[in-house]
């Protein structure tokens, strides 16, 4: 039965994990309409990436036992064709020192990850180290990862503005780390359950952040739109001004009239 429920949470962990994994395609679809990767940041992204490089390479038989992790394969494996999609858009349409900063983020992020599946293939000879290297620089990788969007999370502060954090990618990695956390205890896998235990705090101040100052943006909306006497009185002020100019243009034309008449008198 224990099992039963490991395996269910651990599928439930899969589909929450690919909705956190797909989340940015909105965010992309917009890069892609407006050509421009504005102000949104690419390290969350990479880091993700390597996220997933490891804990595919912790769920495959080398590291772990047979098969005993076999949904970690499936989700990050998937994740890895995603980050991949999603880095190489970014590269696209970054700007010039944009595409240098994708460069010297992720040719450190390949070079890792190679060096931990050459060390722990080659250097450690039994299941138990294995995991316990992988998942240490997992740990890490995670931990950066949960907290790659206290970036965004800054600006958001400072903007007072949510625009450039999705609520969906903040939710979904609320509902993924809580998952995985439990799917980690349930398999009594502390290196799998640690890095989930800093995500979903993580996840939840972000929602609790987005909550806050997607009310302030709306009241600021509300406070800026125009009253009805404003634009009432506007619209008076705009007739009578109006009004004015013709009665003005009237008097003119009236004067220049008289005087023509007075010289043709003269004359």
């Amino acid at each position: 039965m224990e099992e039963k429920f490991r395996l269910a949470v651990g599928i439930m962990g899969n589909a929450a994990s690919m909705l956190l994994y797909s989340a940015p395609i909105l965010t992309f679809a917009r890069v892609i309409r407006k050509k421009s990767t504005e102000e949104f940041s690419c390290v969350p992204y990479i880091i993700a990436l390597l996220n997933c490089f490891l804990y595919t390479w912790y769920g495959l038989p080398v590291v772990s036992y047979k098969w005993e992790n076999f949904p970690l394969v499936t989700i990050n494996g998937l994740g890895i064709l995603l980050e991949v999609s999603f880095i190489i858009v970014y590269f696209y349409f970054a700007s010039t020192n944009g595409k240098k900063k994708v460069a010297m983020l992720t040719v450190p992020v390949v070079l890792v990850f190679c060096a931990v599946a050459i060390l722990s293939a080659f250097v450690f000879h039994d299941h138990t180290h294995r995991k316990a290297f992988v998942g240490s620089v997992g740990l890490v990788a995670s931990v950066a990862m949960y907290g790659s969007p206290l970036v965004a999370m800054k600006q958001v502060i400072e903007t007072k503005s949510v625009e450039y954090m999705p609520f969906y990618l903040s939710f979904f990695s609320f509902l993924a780390s809580s998952l995985w956390m439990a799917y980690g205890l349930l398999s009594h896998d502390l290196i799998l359950a640690a890095p989930n235990l800093v995500g979903s705090p993580l996840g939840m101040l972000q929602l609790v952040l987005y909550c806050v100052y997607r009310k302030r943006g709306t009241n600021n909306h509300v406070e800026q739109r125009p009253q009805k006497w404003d634009v009432e009185n506007y619209s008076d002020n705009t007739i009578d001004e109006k009004n004015q100019r013709i009665n003005n243009k009237l008097v003119v034309t009236t004067r220049d009239d008289d005087d023509d008449d007075a010289t043709n008198g003269k004359q």
